[in-house]
């Protein structure tokens, strides 16, 4: 089976080799074939060509996707990967998938994720966890799994996904594809159910760094329906993909290359490192001194926010509601009992405490302020270079099972991404080889609203390299 990338498949409706009901039914057809194993998907969008596309004068225009349930998308189940809204029909479209939409694109369907987006590995879905392509028992990484496993597997050209700590870059990381976090604010949250709304940002799982940028043009832009959005101009990415990257400086920071990494790990970014020195990429060490405290840092925002965004999660207006429950009171308690998934109460009760009278200044305002001095450490950093790179992750794909009773070694999976989350600097993560036939990822972070030129630097990587493109072995049986 050949995985087709969004640019490819813009060439075959261009030159009519294939229409663009063709390949949506090629792609259809490898879900259902394959969804069995990988359970990349919660819902399948079978005849979303035939009654929702409208096709528009656009380079996309009948390019397929796949959705991370977190996105409202019109008339179509809405999960978020929870029982509190396993039945729940979204009545409009996120901003981003309305973009989309706009352009002639058609939904897939709705993947797979960690409950509200809370986890590293895809194993706290209601709907069950998600299967590496590389290796079924083992973890695609988290939240955005579904959508990685999806575009890894070749059910899906290219995927949307949320990263709130990691969720797009750590899986994508871990199933050998391209995974982008914008600037926060570069694309509208409206429609987008919300975790850490400070912090979740929309993005895109791609096969290749061009792909995302052929998509994040259309789906970015100021929107009014979202106070956070930014009004920053948004460039045609696809046009800086091919500058030179001579003379441009790479900071490592002597936080992400202090020895803790494997050293088969340590010898692929090595390898990548000497890769981008031949196009003429100089490389120096930086100190980002306050990224140590990112994890616990992130630990107690995204709780606290998290405590409040789901606390709309009553049972009274939508989504699961518990037939038990003697007064309103027991109603609320058994309803959100019953709804939400242990990680999200865990998150939810954390987040409660932090917030509460007498542990606010304690805990809440104290990360706040030190979640700024990291945020400055990043604003020092590129007075003096261009970019700041390190290994996505500290290891590849673990075993499914293998972490889920210890959620601090689990949330310990981002400690190199968390910390752009927090600064809302842009990042990207591209595959530079294999440990044990499992991928590995490079992480890239730029200043603010810089996604042009860190699309760039990825995109000349990948034309030097064919890490990107591949395919497990799964998708040899396909097809």
């Amino acid at each position: 089976m050949k995985r087709h990338t969004v640019k490819e498949l813009q060439g075959m409706i261009a030159d009519h080799s294939a229409s663009s009901q063709e390949i949506y039914k090629l792609y259809n057809n490898r879900i259902r074939a394959m969804n069995d194993s990988i359970n990349a998907f919660i819902s399948i969008e079978s005849d979303e060509y035939s009654s929702g596309n409208k096709q528009a004068d656009s380079e996309i225009s009948g390019v397929p996707y796949a959705v991370k349930d977190i996105f409202c998308s019109e008339g179509d189940q809405t999960t978020c990967g929870s029982k509190m809204l396993s039945n729940f029909v979204s009545p409009y479209d996120a901003t981003v998938v309305k973009n989309l939409r706009e352009k002639g694109t058609v939904i897939l369907g709705k993947t797979n994720m960690d409950e509200f987006a809370m986890g590293s590995s895809n194993e706290t879905s209601f709907f069950g966890n998600v299967n590496n392509p590389w290796d079924l028992e083992r973890t695609p990484g988290g939240s955005s799994g579904g959508s990685a496993a999806a575009v890894a597997a070749g059910m899906a050209p290219i995927a949307l996904g949320t990263d709130t700590g990691g969720s797009i870059r750590q899986p994508a990381a871990l199933t050998g594809i391209t995974g982008l976090k914008p600037t926060y604010g570069r694309c509208s949250r409206f429609g987008m159910i919300a975790f850490a709304s400070s912090l979740d940002q929309a993005g895109i799982l791609s096969i290749s760094a061009e792909d995302s940028a052929i998509f994040l043009e259309h789906m970015a832009g100021y929107d009014q329906k979202d106070s956070t959005s930014s009004k920053e101009t948004v460039p045609k990415y696809t046009d800086f993909l091919n500058n030179d990257l001579s003379g441009k400086v790479v900071g490592l920071p002597n936080e992400f290359f202090d020895g803790n990494l494997d050293s088969r790990f340590q010898e692929l970014v090595t390898d990548s490192i000497g890769e981008y020195e031949k196009m003429g990429v100089k490389f120096k060490d930086i100190s980002l001194p306050n990224i140590k405290y990112s994890v616990p840092t992130y630990y107690v925002v995204a709780p606290a926010e998290c405590s409040s965004n789901l606390a709309r999660y009553d049972g009274v207006r939508f989504g699961h509601r518990s037939t038990d429950g003697k007064d309103l009171d027991a109603f609320y308690k058994q309803t959100r009992k019953d709804g939400f998934g242990q990680e999200v109460k865990r998150r939810i009760i954390t987040g409660t405490y932090v917030l509460s009278a007498g542990y606010y200044d304690a805990y809440y305002l104290k990360a706040q302020k030190v979640r700024q001095l990291i945020n400055q450490d990043f604003l020092d950093a590129f007075k003096e270079v261009d970019f700041i790179m390190g290994p996505t992750t500290q290891q590849s794909a673990f075993k499914l099972g293998e972490k889920v009773d210890d959620p601090v070694s689990m949330y310990m999976n981002d400690i190199y991404t968390i910390s752009s989350n927090l600064s809302g600097v842009p990042a990207i993560s591209h595959p530079i080889g294999f440990v044990d036939r499992l991928p590995f990822g490079l992480q890239i972070i730029a200043p603010h609203f810089k996604e042009h030129e860190l699309l760039n630097i990825a995109h000349k990587y990948q034309m030097a390299t064919d890490w990107h493109l591949q395919t497990p072995e799964i998708c040899k049986e396909i097809d």
